[in-house]
């Protein structure tokens, strides 16, 4: 059985030890970056299946290595940083990371994290045998199994947690889910009164569906309650 792989890429060798030391009690193995150029040599030579990130990093920063990473991989990115009001992790999810942590922070809370998204992201990619048809609606057509979403005939680029919640909303149309159902179901974790997570993601969905700029939106807004599918 194929072992999991983790990086860590952070220029802190303190912080990128310390990660380290819990990963490995974990059974993972770890390649490590001092700086952003080493990180992506690192996920163009190995089988990586996650990513903590440092953002303030020599060289690449750390949106340059998730440009970088998401050119070619799908794999859960955890960005690490210093960086720590609002619109730095906003713009972190943006970027295209799964989650966002501040340092200082838990190890072990960083370790449950990495567990989480590990286990949803290895769930997301078994192989076949369900046989799920694709979900049509608005020009957009959503490949379950493959993970391939399309619009007008077009791929479209989503990372693993827009995926999800595309796929989540669409299996259910009409349905309102709120943000902490989508969060429970997406990230598979209690959901945290403070965090943004969800609104982030949608909002960079729709953006890539075009679904900001159309009247009818299929992903529609209930005011105070959540977000529907309006397929």
């Amino acid at each position: 059985m194929k072992r999991i792989t983790i990086l860590i890429a952070d220029d802190e060798a303190e912080i990128a030890d310390l990660i380290e030391l819990h990963l490995i009690k974990e059974g993972y193995d770890v390649l490590k970056a001092a700086d952003g150029q080493e990180a992506v040599q690192a996920v163009r030579a190995h089988s990586v299946d996650l990513a903590i990130l440092d953002i303030m990093m020599p060289k690449l920063d750390g949106y340059e290595v998730i440009q970088h990473i998401r050119e070619r991989n799908h794999m859960p990115i955890i960005f690490l940083s210093a960086k720590a009001s609002d619109l730095d992790k906003i713009a972190g999810l943006v970027r295209g990371a799964d989650d966002y942590m501040t340092k200082p922070f838990n190890p072990m809370e960083l370790i449950a994290r990495v567990n989480a998204h590990l286990r949803r992201y290895m769930q997301m990619n078994q192989p076949a045998t369900s046989g799920k048809l694709a979900l049509e609606a608005g020009g957009v057509v959503i490949y379950p199994e493959q993970r391939v979403v399309t619009l007008y005939g077009e791929t479209i680029e989503l990372t693993p947690k827009e995926f999800d919640i595309l796929y989540l909303l669409a299996s259910y149309p009409k349905k309102v889910f709120s943000t902490e159902n989508i969060f429970q179901h997406v990230w598979g974790e209690a959901y945290y009164e403070t965090s943004n997570t969800v609104m982030v993601h949608i909002r960079t969905l729709r953006k890539k569906m075009c679904d900001d700029t159309n009247k009818n939106k299929l992903i529609k807004t209930v005011w105070g309650v959540g977000y529907t599918f309006n397929g």
